[in-house]
């Protein structure tokens, strides 16, 4: 099977590029590289890819594909809020002109990468796939319109298929900061303090990359009309933390670290239980990671390659100074462009 991977270069995208290569697929990565100046520890992987912003895509780049999975997206809230327009355009304008495109070149799976965020403000209880979608930022928001419109787009041939993933953690080439497993675990090793910004009473479901990596892998392998137009939250139940329970992991890995709190720490909006039952049950499909191995897996990483506080606050690593940065020496536009491509 050939399978078209867009934001292959991204947090998730260069590890679940090798492990999809390793399963047998041909794989090519389309991404413009945004983030090409923050790579963490190892060299990225060299697959075949297409150097293009998702926005100009066009059906001769989706020719000969079998699948198409869809990473490529502004990847957090605060990337979200820079533009809100730009979010808009890019994960939701331009999510649904791909999978138009591919419906109209003949690609027959479409694998959409959306996010628990969806459920946003849900509270404490536990939510499964038919839960009312009540998004709080722009980056929710985006997720939400691509599933309504992509979905609209199923028929004989073509699948689409939504997997919300949870929180995500672990090590990439393209590590992020702004991920609370990742972050607090970044404080506790260049500080000593596993430092809070909100009253740590929130609810988030987390998954490994990995994981996630897994879970796209199982719906290429599945039947057709298992995953038909179905969405599969991407986590495991036992995996539903409050983040002062993440604190606490943080500090039995980390020596000689406290738990401190911001001085406007309050309770996040963005709180929400998932029930990952559908997926198992569907796919077969188990997580291998959790939260105490993840945290070990990022405190040996960051010993090994070595992270001071302004990396991982400042331009070099935090995506929404990066880009900043970029548009400020000119390297992009302020609509995410390369001036040089």
């Amino acid at each position: 099977m050939k399978v078209l991977v867009t934001g292959h270069k991204g947090y998730i995208g260069t590890v679940m590029t090798p492990m999809l290569i390793q399963e047998g697929y041909k794989v090519v990565g389309l991404d413009s590289d945004l983030f090409k100046q923050c790579t963490f520890g190892e060299n990225l992987p060299i697959t075949k890819e297409i150097k293009k912003d998702i926005r100009d895509i066009q059906t001769s780049d989706l020719e000969g594909f079998d699948a198409i999975i869809h990473l490529a997206a502004l990847s957090n809230d605060p990337l979200g809020n820079l533009n809100p327009t730009l979010t808009y355009e890019i994960n939701y304008k331009a999510s649904v002109h791909l999978a138009k495109l591919a419906k109209k070149i003949g690609v027959k799976r479409f694998l959409f990468s959306s996010s628990c965020s969806t459920y946003g403000a849900a509270g404490e209880k536990m939510i499964n796939e038919q839960a009312q979608f009540n998004p709080v930022t722009p980056y929710g928001r985006s997720k939400v319109l691509v599933e309504r419109d992509v979905a609209k787009l199923a028929d004989s041939k073509f699948s689409p298929v939504f997997l919300r993933n949870a929180t995500a953690y672990g090590v990439s080439p393209r590590l992020r900061f702004d991920l609370v497993l990742n972050n607090l675990v970044a404080w506790a090793y260049t500080t000593g303090k596993i430092f809070m910004k909100s009253d740590g009473t929130p609810w988030r479901p987390i998954v490994h990359i990995e994981d996630i990596s897994r879970a796209f892998i199982a719906g290429l392998k599945a039947p057709i009309e298992l995953i038909h137009n179905e969405a599969f939250n991407v986590g495991d139940n036992n995996a539903n933390y409050q983040i002062r329970e993440l604190a606490e992991f943080v500090k039995k890995t980390v020596p000689n670290c406290e738990i401190e709190y911001a001085k406007d720490a309050g309770p996040d909006k963005r709180c929400y239980r998932v029930d990952c039952t559908k997926i198992n049950k569907v796919l077969g499909f188990k997580t291998k990671w959790n939260a105490e191995k993840g945290a070990k897996e990022l405190y040996d990483t960051y010993k090994k390659f070595g992270i001071c506080l302004e990396d991982f606050e400042g331009p070099r690593y935090k995506r929404i100074d990066h880009i900043r940065k970029l548009i400020s020496t000119g390297q992009i536009d302020k609509t995410l462009r390369w001036k040089n491509i």
